[in-house]
């Protein structure tokens, strides 16, 4: 029987709250996908953001994938698999795109970025850059003696990135559609695009299995990968659950939390409900290892999915 190649996948979750149906359902596509290989997974902790993350939740979560079978083989909570402590690294990435010209400061409030990237009547379809792109040494000294603090945008080119998403298939997007986007924040705090793009690179990741959210963001990871000069993993994006009001979930459904599930429902009831609703099984409960001999990304539901 033909095998596929072992992959290497990997958990990223954000320690903003407690898992719920929607980061479950990744999770458990990641891990059947790797496990169907005979590949390894990476548990790195994407905690960035230090107003929105914390220990407690970073432990609800180990325990929760824990108690759901969901292994995985190095990461958490080991150094460096987490953002919080590899600013270091990051510092290098950000030292050599700002060697190679690729980077500037922008002043720009969020107000001003999103009114910035709204469509206009008339204007060309893309932008490669924001106005502060083309500031002078003056025009950037005068901002920062107004007060203004500075993030660090990279430069975009007029570029088309094309990839096959392994579940949705064949896209492409020009980069300069997109524009210029931030890599450090004005705070000091590195962007998600930089971390995540590195940190797959930096780890081998060669299979990234996310929520279909994140399909916007593939070719940008994927170019900055490239002048990072690293290899490029295959992308397999996930349905995402949603709640009755269309959106996807998120903290506030508290009852689909996973560790408030847990307390009413065994883990193989939990883990078969998710597979139902993927579509890969019909829904009995089952253990992730028990549906590791049926796992076929044909049959995982492509449209999101209402809870």
């Amino acid at each position: 029987m033909y095998k596929r190649q072992a992959e290497t996948g990997r958990f990223a979750p954000s320690p903003s709250g407690q898992l719920h149906m929607g980061n479950l359902a990744a999770c458990l596509l990641a891990w059947l996908d790797a496990r169907s290989t005979g590949g390894r997974l990476i548990f790195r902790m994407e905690d960035l953001d230090p107003e929105r993350s914390s220990k407690e939740n970073e432990q609800s979560i180990s325990r929760t994938l824990k108690a759901l079978g969901l292994d995985w083989d190095e990461g958490y909570p080991n150094a460096g698999y987490s953002q919080s402590g590899r600013s270091e690294k990051y510092d290098e990435v950000f030292e050599l795109l700002l060697h190679r010209d690729l980077l500037y400061p922008c002043y720009c409030s969020r107000s001003e970025r999103l009114a910035a990237s709204a469509p206009h009547p008339g204007e060309p379809r893309h932008d490669p850059g924001c106005k502060c792109r083309y500031l002078t040494a003056l025009g950037r000294r005068e901002l920062e003696q107004s007060g203004r603090r500075a993030a660090w945008k990279i430069k975009v080119p007029e570029k088309a990135i094309r990839f096959c998403d392994g579940h949705y298939g064949e896209f492409s997007e020009n980069l300069a559609d997109s524009g210029d986007f931030i890599i450090k924040r004005s705070d000091g705090v590195y962007a998600y695009q930089l971390a995540v793009s590195f940190d797959d690179m930096d780890m081998g990741i060669s299979r990234v299995v996310r929520g279909r959210d994140l399909l916007s963001s593939t070719a940008r990871q994927i170019w900055l990968i490239q002048t990072l000069g690293g290899s490029i993993p295959q992308y397999y994006h996930a349905p995402l659950i949603v709640g009755t009001d269309g959106r996807k979930l998120s903290k506030r459904y508290g009852e689909l939390g996973a560790e408030a599930m847990l307390q009413k429902h065994s883990p193989e009831e939990i883990i078969g409900r998710l597979a139902g609703l993927l579509g890969i099984s019909g829904g009995k409960p089952e253990s992730a290892a028990e549906l590791l001999g049926h796992f076929d990304w044909g049959k995982v539901e492509k449209n999101n999915i209402l809870i």
